[in-house]
């Protein structure tokens, strides 16, 4: 039996070998009002070769795709001016296909269904292991392939 991060590696190096990722690395913006966490996503991203922006607000993150696409967003749940529904509510956001990934303290199966019927791509429960920050990846990624003119910016 495989195991799990030699299964992670094994998709991730599908994804990657494929002719669109091999153009462009994945590009993913990590917002939290927390420093460690910015560090540990940022670590984590980097390792397998995430071009990574980091911010603390909202109205970075906002400036942030303003000016450049991403293919993912890893947003903690609260921030100091506002929460993820920011970047994912239709009604005030101009990125309305943005795939983000909600970083949770909570591990509820309400708060996870809660945030997916918002529009979250996904939700990560902190703190995390990489293999689960990876997959998540691999999976919007894929997405991106199938569909290069998705890039959210």
């Amino acid at each position: 039996m495989t195991s799990l991060a030699t299964q992670t590696a094994m998709l991730l190096k599908t994804v990657q070998s494929s002719p669109a990722a091999q153009q462009q690395q994945p590009r993913v913006l990590v917002l939290s009002p927390h420093f460690e966490v910015r560090q540990s996503l940022l670590r984590t991203l980097e390792g397998f070769s995430a071009d990574v922006i980091a911010c603390s607000a909202v109205t970075q993150a906002v400036e942030v795709l303003s000016r450049q696409p991403v293919d993912l967003v890893f947003c903690d749940e609260h921030l100091t001016d506002g929460s993820y529904s920011d970047l994912i509510d239709p009604s005030r956001s101009e990125h309305k296909s943005l795939r983000v990934v909600v970083v949770a303290g909570t591990g509820e199966w309400e708060f996870y269904f809660d945030a997916v019927g918002k529009g979250a791509f996904d939700v990560v429960r902190s703190p995390w292991y990489a293999t689960d920050v990876e997959m998540v990846v691999i999976r919007a990624m894929r997405e991106v392939t199938s569909a290069p003119s998705q890039k959210i910016g």
